[in-house]
């Protein structure tokens, strides 16, 4: 069946000022690497969509930094804000960026596969999600009006707990009323993608699938018994590929920096990768 769509989902790119590192590592290389990957490898994508968390500290340079890099992407691209962006600057940068009647980074894009709605869950001064009364009733009319489309939601803090505990706490602060505009319409909705995490998590909510993958910087370890800090890591960046079709949606997650041996399966010898402990 042909796919209706191919969707490139990245996110949590926290770019910095030109030259500067976070954690060790170069935002800029690191996504500049992503997209060269993308560019050398799906270039028919139809899409490609950042989660949020664009920035780290929301400064005007970083937001140049990462428009000088995305300049490079061959495919369309659309963003969000994360809780680490400045939503004024942003949209000063990037001034095609699409705003709502309320001033929030929400748009509706109707497209082959469906109705896309990116979301806007920035709240300035805090980590944690916000999705005010204003902006549920934006999503609440888009999900109304949206008749028989399939739908799309697109938004940087997941809608409801995740079973890390120090992420869950910078969550969505108004997951239950999020959870009362949504419900009505969950039949319709084929997934939710979504960002902060900086792991790579599916799964469903109210039975609608969703996912989210690592950032093309730096990695939150997975720790179930970490229940203070945020372990941070140096595991490999990533984006994910999906393929929507009527019938099927398919997420591949790539770690596109891994740099580990690669070889064709029917060349190498049960010799070559039998376990050490195999019986003879």
């Amino acid at each position: 069946m042909r796919n209706a769509m191919k969707l490139i989902h990245i996110t949590d790119t926290h770019f910095v000022k030109p030259g500067e590192m976070l954690l060790g590592l170069d935002p800029k290389a690191r996504l500049d690497a992503a997209i060269a990957d993308i560019n050398r490898h799906h270039a028919d994508a139809d899409l490609a969509v950042i989660t949020g968390d664009l920035t780290h500290w929301g400064h005007r340079e970083a937001f140049e930094n990462l428009k000088d890099s995305l300049a490079k992407l061959s495919i369309p691209v659309k963003m969000i804000l994360g809780n680490h962006d400045d939503r004024g600057v942003m949209k000063s940068v990037f001034p095609e960026t699409v705003l709502d009647e309320n001033g929030f980074v929400q748009e509706v894009l109707d497209l082959p596969a469906g109705r896309f709605l990116l979301l806007d869950t920035n709240l300035e001064g805090t980590h944690a999600g916000w999705y005010c009364d204003d902006r549920l009733a934006w999503l609440e009319r888009q999900l109304d009006t949206s008749g028989d489309l399939p739908l799309f939601l697109f938004m940087h803090h997941p809608p409801c707990r995740l079973h890390l505990e120090p992420m869950d706490r910078i969550g969505l602060v108004q997951a239950d009323a999020f959870r009362d505009v949504v419900e009505p319409h969950a039949h319709k909705i084929r997934h939710i993608f979504f960002g902060h995490i900086h792991r790579p998590v599916a799964g469903s909510w109210l039975d609608i699938p969703m996912s989210t993958i690592r950032s093309t910087n730096h990695q939150v370890w997975l720790d179930f018994s970490n229940r203070d800090t945020i372990p941070g890591s140096s595991e490999p960046p990533a984006y994910a590929i999906a393929m929507i079709e009527t019938d099927s949606i398919v997420v591949h997650f790539h770690d596109y920096m891994d740099a580990s041996e690669k070889y064709v399966m029917g060349t190498v010898s049960y010799e070559d990768w039998k376990p050490s402990n195999a019986a003879e």
